[in-house]
This record gives C-alpha cells, structure tokens and sequence, in this order.
C-alpha cells in the first residue's frame, strides 16, 4: 500500500536547503488538498520559526510495507 506525503524544505540563505520534515497527507476529500492548503499545514506543524516565504515542499509517495520514500524523479 502506498501513502502520499510531503517533505517540507526551508531555504537558508548562507546555508542553503534545509530538510524540515514529512507529513503524511490524511485528508480524504481530494477537493481540500492544494498547493496553498499544503503549505499552511505545513507553516503550521512548523510554527514561527521559519518564513513562510522561504518553505516549500515535495510529494512522495511512501511504502507503507518497507518504509520506502519514493521521490517523484525516482524509478520503481
């Protein structure tokens, strides 16, 4: 079984791209799900800390038997 997720990244000026985390995507109404509602989830797991303007993120899909985090550019 597969799972849709986000790894979120901030970019830092002097030190570059920064891994934040990864979220599992858990809504089940796809309606709801869109850049915007994604990066004001992710603002909000993250808190403060961080400028928004500088947080972005990428969908993966995770292995739910392995564990796996498949990248979108990744081969099966």
């Amino acid at each position: 079984m597969k799972i849709v997720a986000y790894e979120f990244y901030f970019r830092d000026p002097q030190k570059g791209y920064n891994f934040v985390g990864i979220l599992p995507e858990r809504r089940k109404d796809p309606k709801r799900i869109n850049k915007n509602s994604i990066r004001k989830w992710g603002k909000k797991i993250i808190g403060k800390v961080i400028d928004s303007k500088e947080l972005f993120f990428t969908q993966v899909t995770i292995d739910r038997d392995t564990g796996r985090i498949i990248h979108p550019n990744t081969s099966l």
